[in-house]
């Protein structure tokens, strides 16, 4: 597979496939553009050092030599990776930094696949050289991981007790810090929608409330999935359960997006009747209206940090499990505001 071949495949230009290869930055192309070139060179197991080699001694691709080495995304929270776009430009900071050191990510697997007899043997059968985890792992992921791959990283929010190389951003702080900015507006009245159970993003709520001696009620927690589809059921749950609430945190962007929405709905503005903050700073939140005040994550440099953790232990440079924290900040944009001395919520 050549570089022209992928841009007859993608429908695109040379020059743009080799932009995205290289990591030129997201102008390079847009992002449908992008995971169509990715997913073929994941597919074809297309490596620039190859290419480089066939170049010189006037091979063709089909008689390529060494084989690139290759890695496994295993997507231990999502079931379709591709459509979380957390999860999705943390992998995609895999495969550029895995690319120039002349590895593919050629495996996707995701929680639900990891008990299919298919994959077992699509893990034995071929040379899978590691595994980048994405995302907090349970017992059974972990079992999966101890029998199939020597060379494990792990990459997310949350801290796992393994003993894996781990690229961390800490998401219970980050919480804490979210929920502070709240508090600096003059709110007291927080609400919390997204997941409780094993959550160290609730765990980071509930510490900066204590921290201000607030109580933590349970009329201001919803429990629902952090998607954009659980946003928008457990604000409605929320305004079903409370009327006071003058500011709303959620674990992540996607699941603001919906609370933004089911809020709006109710006919409420924001922020002035409510504040809404998060966690993560995806590309979208900056074209949604209002734009979302959010904690900014490193998620495309998480991805190329893991990246190069594996492939130092697939090579031998390190044998101890490593424990990287990536710093995080506040984007401050349009969805918080002060708390309203008399609130609206009642009235409406």
């Amino acid at each position: 597979m050549t570089l022209k071949e992928i841009a007859q495949e993608a429908g695109v230009s040379i020059s743009t496939v080799s932009r995205v290869i290289n990591n030129k930055g997201t102008n390079a192309a847009s992002q449908e553009v992008r995971d169509r070139i990715w997913e073929i060179v994941r597919r074809t197991g297309y490596s620039p050092n190859t290419a480089a080699r066939n170049l010189k001694t006037g091979q063709n691709s089909e008689h390529a030599s060494p084989r690139s080495r290759s890695i496994a995304c295993i997507f231990a929270r999502t079931q379709e990776p591709m459509k979380d776009a957390f999860f999705s430009t943390l992998a995609r900071g895999i495969e550029q930094e895995a690319f120039k050191h002349n590895y593919v990510v050629k495996y996707i697997i995701t929680s639900l696949e990891i008990n299919n007899p298919a994959t077992f043997r699509l893990v034995s059968d071929n040379q899978v050289d590691g595994a980048a985890v994405l995302g907090r792992c349970d017992k059974q992921m972990l079992r999966f991981l101890k029998k199939y791959f020597n060379s494990v990283v792990y990459s997310g929010l949350n801290e796992i007790q393994a003993n894996y190389d781990q690229i961390i951003c800490d998401g219970r702080q980050a919480a804490v810090v979210a929920v502070s900015e709240l508090q600096n507006l003059g709110h007291s009245k927080i609400a919390y929608i997204g997941e409780t159970s094993n959550e160290i993003r609730f765990n980071g709520y509930c510490d900066a409330m204590n921290a201000k001696t607030l109580p933590v009620l349970r009329d201001y927690i919803v429990n629902t999935p952090m998607t954009s589809g659980g946003g928008y059921q457990g604000a409605k749950k929320l305004l079903n359960k409370s009327k006071d609430f003058t500011a709303v945190f959620c674990p992540n962007d996607i699941t603001a997006i919906g609370v933004m929405k089911a809020l709006q709905e109710h006919g409420l503005k924001i922020p002035s009747d409510v504040s809404i903050i998060s966690i993560d700073d995806i590309d979208l939140v900056q074209y949604i209206t209002p734009m979302l005040t959010t904690i900014h994550v490193p998620i495309t440099e998480m991805g190329q940090v893991a990246a190069k953790i594996l492939i130092d232990r697939i090579e031998g440079g390190h044998h101890l499990p490593m424990k990287v924290n990536m710093p995080f900040y506040l984007a401050a944009r349009e969805s918080t505001g002060p708390s309203r001395k008399k609130h609206v919520l009642s009235q409406v």
